[in-house]
C-alpha cells in the first residue's frame, strides 16, 4: 500500500508586494521569490546577497580564533625546514581539507607529509600510537589536524611532551575540555567571535589556506565544495558562497583524478552541481574510508600522473560499488533479525563490516521508524552506530550507562559505540525503558516542509530555473518541495534494474508531465488504481534524445482514505509482507495489520464483512479467488430444470457418483450448477438419494423451484460472486461495510 514516510507541513505564504517587485527584477517568478520571502531573506540587500553571493563577502579568516598564532607558527616551520604532518580524517571532509592544506604548503615550499587515519587501526581522530610513529621515525616537528583534533587531548599532550607543537584546525563540536594544542583554529571557539560559525572541516582549512597565501585561492574551491557537501553543513552565509563558487570550479577542474572519475561514473561536468557531489561523488570519497585505506585519496585529488590518477579512480568507484553489495547483504541479514515486539532494534552478528553499519542503520530506520542499533561483532566486542528518531535523543537515553560501554559518543540523532557482546540484551533493554519510562511517542513521523502548491498546467521549465537561482541546495537551504493533488494518473511503468523503480505519467487540465519514483517499482498497481493520491516531489530537468524537459521526483505520497486494489487477473501479483487472508486455511493474526489481502471468498461472505468492518484497515486487496464461480453457471433456469427432470424421470434408480460428469455433458450443464440443482431436487422431495443413488419420486407434490432455500440461497451467493468478481473494488468495499 502507499504509506507515507514523513508527516507534511506546508509552508505559510507570505505576501509583500515590494519585496515580489524586487525580485522579479531579479528574475525570480513569484512563487520562488515567495519561497525565499519564506526562508527569512526579504530585504533589498539581502535578496543582492542571496543571488548574487561575492568572494568579498567571505570573513577574514584572522577572526578565527587562533589564526594569527597558526600561521606565524606554520612560516617559521617552513622557514626552518621542518617537516611538518598534515593529519586529517577518512571520510570526503577530512579527504578534502588534507589536499587542501597540502597544496598550500607546498606552494609555499613546504616540506611536508599527510596521514588520513584508518577507520579500522585507528580509529576516529588524533591517535596516539601513529603521532609517536611520525615525530619518532619521520623526523615530524609539527602537526596539522584538518577536520579532527579538537578531541584529542591524549593524542595531543603526547606530541606536546615530545616537543612537537599541534595545531587543530577542526569544526566538531566543542568539548568542555580542549587539548592543550599550540593552537585551535575554530569557528565556534568562545575565544573569537568568528561571524559564521557552520564551516565544514574544509571550510576551516581553506581559510588557513587564505590565511597563509594573503588571498582567496579560487583554485582550491572545488575541494572545498565537494567536503562541504559531503559533510551535510549549513548551506547558507560564507559555506553558501563557497559551495557556489566551488561548483564552478568543478565543473571546469584541472585535477586529473577527478576528470578521470567522471569519465568513469558517467558524469557530465557541465551539468555537475550539488546532487552529483552529495549522490555521486562524495559516496564513492566516502566508500574508500569505509572499506580500506583513505590515503591514496589524496593522491587521487592532488596528484598529476595521468595513469596514476586513472587507477586510482578505477579503485574508487569499485570500491563504492562494493560498498554498496556490502551494504545490501548486511541490510537484508538484519532484516530477518527484527523483533516486531520492541519499540528499539539491537541487530549485532559477526562479520559485518564497521565502515557501514551506519548506513544500514539509516536504511533501517526510514523504514521502521524506531531506534536503530547495528554493530558487528569480533572477538567477544560488539561495535558499530545508532541511528535514531527525532522523539528519541539516543545520545541523552545512553550517556548515563557510560560503564555499559567500551566507548561511546554521538548526538541526538546518532552515534557510534563499542561494548561487551554479552551485554547487548542489556543495552536494547536499557533504550526500552528510556522509551517507557518517559512516554516517548514512536508513531510520530519525521517532518517534511513543503513550500508550495503545484498546479500542472502553470509549471514550465523557466518555472524550474527560477529556483535553481537559489541554488545551491542542502542544509538550511532545502531543495524546494512542492504539493501536488487532484490530477489523474494516466499509467504506470516499471523500469530499472529488477524493475525496482517506477514512473507516473500525469495529467492535471491540459498539462501532463512524467514522475520519477526511486525505489517504488513494486506499488505500479497502487498508484495506478488509487483515488485521492497526493504527491510530495522536487523539480527536475530530463535530457533525452536532444530533447530537454521537466519532470517530477516523488519524495512522498499519501492517500486521503482507504485505498483500493483490485489484484483480480491472474497475472497480478500479491502485495509483500502484508497479510492474506485464505479461507480454506488458517487465518492470520490481524490484530496490528494496516493492510489485508482478501485472497479467496468464504463460504458467507458475512464471516468477510465481520473481519473488514472489526479493523480500520488503510489498504485492502481484493484478489478475490473463487472455487466454484456460480456466477458463470448461473442458478439454473426453467428449461433447465424441466430438462433434468424429465431426462432423470426416465431413469428408476440413477448412480449420481459415477454418472453425474455424464449427464452433465448431456444436459449441456456445468456440473457445479447440476449438483445444485440436483440438491434442489432432493430438497423440493422431487427426489431421494441414498448412499450416492438418485431415485425420482414420481408421486412428489408439485412445488414452485423458487420455494427452495438452496436456490434462494444460490441467487443471493451468485450475485454475491457476480459483485466480487466483476463489481469495481469500490462497490464491492461499500457492500462489504453496509451493516446488516
Amino acid at each position: 500500500m502507499i504509506s507515507s514516510k514523513y508527516d507534511w507541513q506546508f509552508a505559510t505564504n507570505f505576501t509583500d508586494e515590494k519585496f515580489l517587485k524586487k525580485a522579479k527584477k531579479a528574475g525570480l517568478e513569484p512563487a520562488a521569490a515567495s519561497l525565499l520571502y519564506q526562508r527569512g531573506v526579504q530585504t533589498e540587500e539581502a535578496l543582492q546577497e542571496f543571488l548574487e553571493p561575492s568572494l568579498d563577502q567571505l570573513h577574514d579568516p584572522y577572526d578565527l580564533h587562533d589564526m594569527e598564532r597558526a600561521v606565524d607558527r606554520i612560516r617559521s616551520a617552513i622557514e626552518n625546514y621542518e617537516q611538518i604532518l598534515i593529519y586529517g580524517d577518512y571520510d570526503a571532509d577530512g579527504m578534502t581539507s588534507a589536499s587542501i592544506v597540502k597544496e598550500t604548503l607546498e606552494q609555499l615550499g613546504a616540506e611536508c607529509q599527510v596521514y588520513l587515519p584508518n577507520r579500522f587501526t585507528d580509529g576516529y581522530g588524533p591517535n596516539s600510537s601513529v603521532y609517536k610513529y611520525f615525530i619518532e621515525n619521520q623526523g615530524i616537528s609539527l602537526i596539522i589536524t584538518v577536520d579532527n583534533g579538537v578531541a584529542g587531548l591524549e593524542a595531543i599532550d603526547l606530541a606536546q611532551s615530545l616537543g612537537v607543537d599541534v595545531i587543530v584546525t577542526d569544526h566538531h563540536s566543542m568539548p568542555e575540555e580542549l587539548p592543550n594544542a599550540y593552537a585551535i583554529v575554530h569557528p565556534e571557539h568562545s575565544g573569537a567571535d568568528y561571524p559564521f560559525k557552520h564551516l565544514a572541516g574544509c571550510g576551516v582549512a581553506f581559510k588557513l589556506a587564505t590565511a597563509l597565501l594573503e588571498e582567496v585561492q579560487v583554485e582550491l574551491l572545488d575541494l572545498v565544495a565537494i567536503g562541504t557537501i559531503a559533510d551535510m553543513v549549513s548551506l547558507t552565509g560564507e559555506n553558501r558562497i563557497l559551495v557556489k563558487y566551488g561548483l564552478s570550479v568543478l565543473k571546469n577542474t584541472q585535477r586529473v583524478g577527478l576528470q578521470e572519475l567522471f569519465k568513469i561514473a558517467g558524469i557530465q561536468p557541465d551539468e555537475l552541481d550539488e546532487e552529483t557531489v552529495g549522490f555521486q561523488l562524495a559516496p564513492r570519497l566516502n566508500a574508500l574510508g569505509r572499506l580500506d585505506d583513505p590515503n591514496p585519496a589524496v593522491e587521487f585529488l592532488t596528484g598529476f600522473d595521468d595513469e596514476e590518477a586513472r587507477d586510482i579512480a578505477l579503485m574508487i568507484n569499485q570500491k563504492n560499488d562494493e560498498r554498496k553489495e556490502i551494504v545490501q547483504q548486511i541490510y537484508e541479514e538484519a532484516q530477518t533479525m527484527l523483533d516486531p515486539k520492541r519499540p528499539v532494534q539491537v541487530l549485532a552478528k559477526e562479520g559485518w563490516n564497521p565502515g557501514v553499519l551506519g548506513i544500514v542503520a539509516g536504511r533501517l530506520l526510514e523504514e521502521l521508524h524506531q531506534p536503530v542499533i547495528v554493530l558487528n561483532i569480533e572477538d567477544g566486542i560488539a561495535k558499530g552506530s545508532a541511528r535514531s528518531i527525532e522523539a528519541v535523543n539516543i545520545f541523552e537515553a545512553l550517556d548515563s550507562h557510560r560503564d555499559l560501554f567500551v566507548a561511546f559518543g554521538g548526538h541526538a540523532g546518532a552515534a557510534g559505540m563499542t561494548l561487551e557482546a554479552d551485554k547487548l540484551a542489556e543495552l536494547s533493554d536499557i533504550l526500552t525503558a528510556y522509551i517507557l519510562d518517559n512516554d516517548l511517542d514512536l508513531t510520530g513521523k519525521t517532518a517534511l516542509y513543503l513550500d508550495e502548491e503545484l498546479y500542472l498546467p502553470e509549471l514550465t521549465l523557466d518555472t524550474l530555473k527560477s529556483f535553481e537561482k537559489l541554488a545551491p541546495f542542502g542544509m538550511d537551504n532545502k531543495k524546494p518541495l512542492f504539493y501536488l493533488k487532484d490530477f489523474k494518473v494516466d499509467n504506470t511503468r516499471t523500469m530499472g534494474a529488477g524493475n525496482s523503480h517506477l514512473k507516473l505519467k500525469i495529467s492535471q487540465g491540459d498539462a501532463t508531465f512524467e514522475v520519477v519514483a526511486f525505489g517504488q517499482g513494486s506499488l505500479a498497481t497502487e498508484f495506478a488504481q488509487t483515488k485521492n493520491l497526493e504527491l510530495a516531489v522536487s523539480l527536475s530537468v530530463n535530457k533525452w534524445n536532444g530533447q530537454t524537459s521537466l519532470q517530477l521526483m516523488l519524495v512522498d505520497a499519501r492517500v486521503d482514505g482507504v485505498q483500493l486494489f483490485n489484484i483480480r487477473s491472474k497475472n497480478a501479483t500479491l502485495p509483500d509482507k502484508v497479510p492474506v487472508l485464505r479461507f480454506t486455511e488458517e487465518l492470520p493474526d490481524l490484530t496490528n495489520s494496516r493492510a489485508v489481502v482478501v485472497y479467496d471468498l468464504p463460504d458467507d461472505l458475512q464471516v468477510l464483512k465481520k473481519i473488514l468492518q472489526s479493523q480500520d484497515f488503510e489498504a485492502i486487496y481484493f484478489k478475490n479467488e473463487i472455487a466454484k464461480p456460480y456466477y458463470l453457471t448461473g442458478y439454473g433456469n426453467r428449461e433447465q430444470f424441466a430438462k433434468l427432470y424429465k431426462t432423470i424421470y426416465q431413469f428408476p434408480e440413477f448412480d449420481v457418483r459415477y454418472k453425474l460428469k455424464d449427464l452433465a455433458s448431456y444436459l449441456k450443464i456445468d456440473p457445479i450448477l447440476l449438483v445444485k440443482m440436483i440438491q434442489i431436487f432432493e430438497e423440493l422431495g422431487f427426489v431421494s438419494i441414498t448412499e450416492g443413488v438418485m431415485t425420482v419420486n414420481k408421486e412428489a407434490e408439485k412445488k414452485e423451484i423458487d420455494s427452495s432455500h438452496i436456490y434462494q440461497d444460490l441467487k443471493r451467493l451468485v450475485k454475491e460472486q457476480e459483485l466480487m468478481a466483476l463489481g469495481t473494488v469500490q462497490e464491492i468495499y461499500d457492500y462489504l461495510m453496509e451493516a446488516d
